[in-house]
């Protein structure tokens, strides 16, 4: 049932360090509260020849470019080869991947960011997962609470699921684009290799293989 959610139809668990996560779980929201202290048993096993201890729970991998203005609160994995640019502020809970990039003024929170991920311009992502080479516009971010600060609950195909979060912001597939200064509310969820329109509101569940155009408007990809 919902097999459109899984994690096994949403991600690619080869390309993430954290593969271990998603063990004993179906679906992407079950993982998010899970991140903190997977992060800090996680960080213990690296090889400390491949990433620096920073901080207090805060292994960052030797090829990763830094900038020098950029705020980082553990616990926090940041990948091979990744950079993260002039005034990001990570917020802690964050595991990001190999080769992606975190941009300026990007913020991340409680976030899983799957190898070749790019945040690069003002995004917000909190309370998320973004699949392998997922990508987010600029000004593009998550809602991750709702406005009556009432559970998440996300909307499949006619069925109301609850989530038992009170924070949840989006889940991206695999190859997701997101248009510039589109909104993703709580509880959404975009199938792989889907394109998002920029100057978006999204709620709920989009079908992977499709483009987004508006609400009740989605086209299938050919």
């Amino acid at each position: 049932m919902y097999d459109k959610l899984k994690n096994k139809a949403l991600f690619n668990m080869d390309e993430t360090i954290a593969s271990g996560i998603f063990e004993d779980t179906q679906f992407p929201w079950e993982v998010l509260p899970k991140i903190k202290d997977f992060i800090t048993v996680l960080g213990k096993t690296l090889n400390m020849e491949e990433y620096e201890l920073k901080g207090e729970n805060i292994w960052i991998a030797k090829s990763a470019n830094i900038a020098q203005t950029a705020h980082i609160a553990g616990p926090c994995i940041i990948g091979k080869g990744t950079e993260v640019r002039h005034c990001a502020f990570i917020r802690g809970n964050a595991i990001i991947g190999e080769n992606c990039v975190v941009g300026n003024s990007t913020e991340l929170k409680n976030v899983l960011l799957f190898n070749n991920v790019q945040v690069p311009h003002y995004n917000y992502v909190g309370d998320s997962i973004l699949g392998y080479k997922s990508h987010m516009g600029a000004g593009s971010i998550t809602s991750n609470v709702k406005s009556d600060k009432t559970m998440v609950t996300l909307w499949y195909e006619g069925d109301k699921i609850g989530t038992g979060l009170k924070k949840m912001g989006a889940i991206l597939g695999n190859f997701v684009e997101v248009g510039c200064n589109s909104v993703l509310n709580p509880g959404t969820i975009i199938g792989s290799n889907t394109n998002i329109y920029p100057l978006s509101m999204v709620r709920g569940y989009v079908p992977g293989k499709s483009i987004y155009k508006k609400q009740g408007e989605i086209a299938e990809k050919y």
